[in-house]
């Protein structure tokens, strides 16, 4: 994982990348799950990400060494805020409120807020268990503790919104966070999924049985 920034840097057709670790548990501990990781990956169309998955030496040495892997294939319709500066996530598709919706929050935290951060991770992270709506749901990061990310994936945006401001551990974050400045830095963005590969374990993927509407 460490290694791979430099080789992503060459992929022809890859606009935006990061390798990213992941939380334990349910994904959202401060403790790091050692055996998960994601990759991140914004192409210029879908062809260059299907050569590189496909034919790169790079995705075939990560395959290599793993137990499993998926693959979402999933086009941007929503998007506000920056990731190192610059906002990553062309909008590529028309945004449905009623088809599956992947969310990724993404925010560096403040040193001096880092505490009051953490003290509140545990709780919003019991709050999504068993939510109606949700699909799945990690906790990932580049930089553990300090840069902090989200994915998650709905059924419908009714059901995500629902959680975002409905929960009352989630509706309290959101006000600390806007109350005190929690981030120097921040990213929501919504995507519509429409396509697989691979397992997330041997049952499947979490989007088996969600994706009939789309070609």
């Amino acid at each position: 994982m460490g290694l791979a920034g430099a080789q992503l840097a060459t992929v022809e057709g890859l606009r935006f990348s990061k390798m990213l670790g992941s939380g334990s548990g349910n994904g959202f501990s401060i403790w790091p799950d050692f055996s998960t990781y994601g990759l991140l990956a914004v192409w210029e169309n879908e062809g260059a990400a299907l050569s590189f998955f496909e034919e790169h030496p790079l995705f075939r040495e990560f395959k290599q060494q793993c137990a499993g892997w998926w693959t979402a294939y999933m086009l941007a319709v929503q998007a506000h805020g920056e990731w190192d500066g610059s906002q990553p996530f062309p909008i590529s598709g028309t945004y449905d409120q009623n088809k599956v919706v992947g969310v990724i929050t993404r925010a560096t935290i403040r040193a001096r807020h880092l505490w009051r951060f953490w003290r509140f991770v545990p709780s919003v992270s019991r709050s999504m268990d068993d939510k109606a709506g949700r699909i799945f749901s990690k906790g990932i990061g580049e930089l553990p503790l300090v840069q902090q990310a989200t994915f998650s994936l709905w059924e419908n945006s009714q059901a995500m919104t629902a959680y975002a401001y409905r929960s009352r551990e989630h509706r309290e974050v959101i006000r600390r966070t806007r109350q005190l400045g929690w981030y120097k830095e921040e990213l929501f963005a919504r995507f519509h999924p429409y396509r697989t590969e691979g397992k997330w374990n041997e049952s499947g993927t979490p989007l088996d049985g969600f994706l009939k509407e789309y070609p």
